[in-house]
Formats: C-alpha cells, structure tokens, sequence
C-alpha cells in the first residue's frame, strides 16, 4: 500500500473539498433527474440541454477530485442524495436548476473565504474558476427562464425555447 506523506491540505481544507466534491457529483446527477423529466414530457430539447450539464456538472467534479488526488489527499466519496424526479413545467425546471446554481455558489464563496482565511494560495486559486464558472452559469439559467417567462404557456413560444435549448453545443473538453 502507498501512502503519499505530502499531504498539502489541512485537514478542514481537505473535509470542505470532499464535502464539495459531493456537491458537485450531486448536481451532476440532479441535471440527469431533470433530462429525464423533460425527456418523458417530450421537451426534447431541454432534456438535451439538461443532458450537457450533467456532463459539464460531471467534469467540475472531476476536477475537484483530481484537486484532491494530485494535493496527496485520501479521497472518500460520499453518498449522493436522490434528487426529485418531478419538476412541474419548464418554468419550473429552470427555476429549480437557477436556486440550484445559486446555492452552489454560496457554497464555492464559502469555500474560497475558507482557503483564504488559511492562506491556500492554490486551493484559492482552484476556486476561482469554479467562482468565475457559477456567474456564467446563473446568467446562463436565469436567460433562458426570462425566455419562459416571455412566452408563458404559449405552444408555439415554448416549441421555439426548446428547438433553441436542443442546440446547445458540448461542453469543451478543457472543462469549461
């Protein structure tokens, strides 16, 4: 058995990290809940879109892990919660994920207040990017509920929405 002895992490640091981790793999799947609601409701576009952010959600979480095996950290992965597999409208999918993306930021400013507090330069620094990812993230969110709310309950309002939420691209292999 090897066991790395240059563990960079305090011990806070290092349960905070593994706390987020959790999150992040939480919200991978919680956006795989939601494709498959908008899936079975036949907001085919949505579910693809939803369907791109459990994979980008999917390579956050990745990337803390890798944060966490190349600090010398050793990694417990804990239970993931059940997320809700009924959403209501479209509406409401897109407010939930929005509250969703508003919580994990307060997380990630938690977090970086934390590494700061301890003068974790490159802990700090890791989270950053996670900080810059969640503005672009909630506008992201928050633009297409303002679209919903444009078009209401009309039919042919919410078919655009969706033809235009099924062209997102991928997710660049980078991570971001």
């Amino acid at each position: 058995m090897r066991v790395l002895e240059y563990l960079l992490l305090s011990d806070p640091m290092k349960d905070a990290l593994s706390e987020q981790l959790n999150h992040e793999f939480y919200s991978a799947y919680l956006y795989l809940a939601m494709s498959a609601y908008r899936s079975h409701e036949n907001f085919n576009g949505a579910a693809q879109w939803m369907q791109l952010q459990y994979e980008e959600e999917h390579v956050h979480a990745t990337k803390i892990y890798d944060y966490l095996v190349d600090q010398g950290a050793h990694v417990k992965l804990l239970r993931i919660a059940a997320p809700s597999d009924q959403y209501g409208s479209i509406l409401e999918v897109f407010q939930a994920s929005l509250a969703h993306e508003q919580e994990m930021t307060n997380r990630l400013n938690e977090l970086s207040d934390r590494a700061l507090k301890e003068k974790d330069h490159a802990t700090y620094n890791l989270l950053q990017w996670f900080v810059n990812e969640q503005v672009e993230e909630e506008a992201t969110v928050g633009g297409i509920i303002a679209k919903l709310q444009l078009v209401k309950d009309d039919g042919y309002g919410l078919l655009m929405v969706d033809n235009e939420l099924g062209s997102r691209p991928a997710a660049q292999p980078d991570g971001a």
